[in-house]
């Protein structure tokens, strides 16, 4: 509700300048109390969902192929922190849309399937973003005091174990605040996959702003669209991290 406040008083603001400037303003094009005001608006509302599917399924994919990616560093086998160190460094040395492109027209050269522009940036992003929650979960571990290993190893807890029930849940709850930051960076790198032909809200924006000739009012509401989705992300990261907050003095109150 907040985010959606705060999105409605700035659209307010910026309604109320344009009519006190001199500038010849055409926010008509997306006044939802006229007819075409409301179809340009619902066009440019429709893309969202696109960007909401590749961003939810973008932050799934990148923790778990990140999870997976840092896994073979708790082997303490040097060639396996070798191959966590290049895999890390390949995929986040690549700009995203390098490798947005590269999935979308090169992938299909090498494996013959075709893929579609959705599936070619869930790919794409999730891998870029999998890089770097490899690195939020190595730092979130190597966060954890050497006494909750060595207190573990006390009580005779296996590696499996002393990892899932002590360890892991620490340093999740640790790693939450860079978590949500990349996840609104992937939020964010979402608009990339504008240039294959997603039809998400920036490429609406774009195909709209050619055939009305008013970029500047259909951009505003683009970035109007993108600070509601961001704080709607942020909101979501903060109402985990009290969760996990709460759990946790829970358990420290049972103890």
């Amino acid at each position: 509700m907040n985010a959606l406040r705060l999105g409605s008083i700035a659209c307010l603001v910026l309604l109320s300048t344009g009519c006190s400037s001199s500038q010849t303003w055409g926010w008509y094009v997306i006044n939802p109390m006229t007819k075409q005001g409301r179809i340009n608006a619902e066009f440019l509302l429709s893309g969202v969902q696109w960007t909401v599917a590749l961003t939810l399924a973008c932050i799934a994919l990148s923790v778990v192929l990140g999870f997976l990616i840092y896994l073979p560093r708790v082997a303490g086998n040097p060639y396996l922190d070798a191959l966590n160190r290049g895999t890390v460094e390949l995929f986040r040395s690549i700009p995203p849309l390098v490798s947005i492109l590269w999935v979308y027209y090169g992938l299909p050269v090498l494996t013959g399937v075709d893929l579609n522009p959705f599936v070619s940036g869930l790919v794409a992003l999730s891998l870029y973003g999998a890089a770097f929650m490899a690195e939020i979960f190595r730092g979130g571990v190597q966060s954890i005091g050497r006494g909750q290993f060595e207190a573990a190893d006390g009580i005779g807890l296996t590696t499996f174990d002393k990892l899932v029930y002590v360890i892991f849940p620490q340093a999740l709850r640790r790693c939450l605040p860079a978590m949500g930051n990349q996840f609104v960076i992937l939020l964010k790198m979402s608009s990339l996959v504008s240039v294959i032909g997603l039809a998400e809200v920036v490429r609406r924006a774009n195909e709209l702003a050619v055939t009305e000739y008013r970029p500047l009012e259909i951009y505003t509401f683009l970035v109007l669209e993108y600070l509601v989705l961001v704080l709607l992300v942020s909101a979501g990261v903060r109402w985990m991290e009290r969760r996990l907050g709460a759990d946790e003095r829970q358990r420290v109150g049972e103890g």
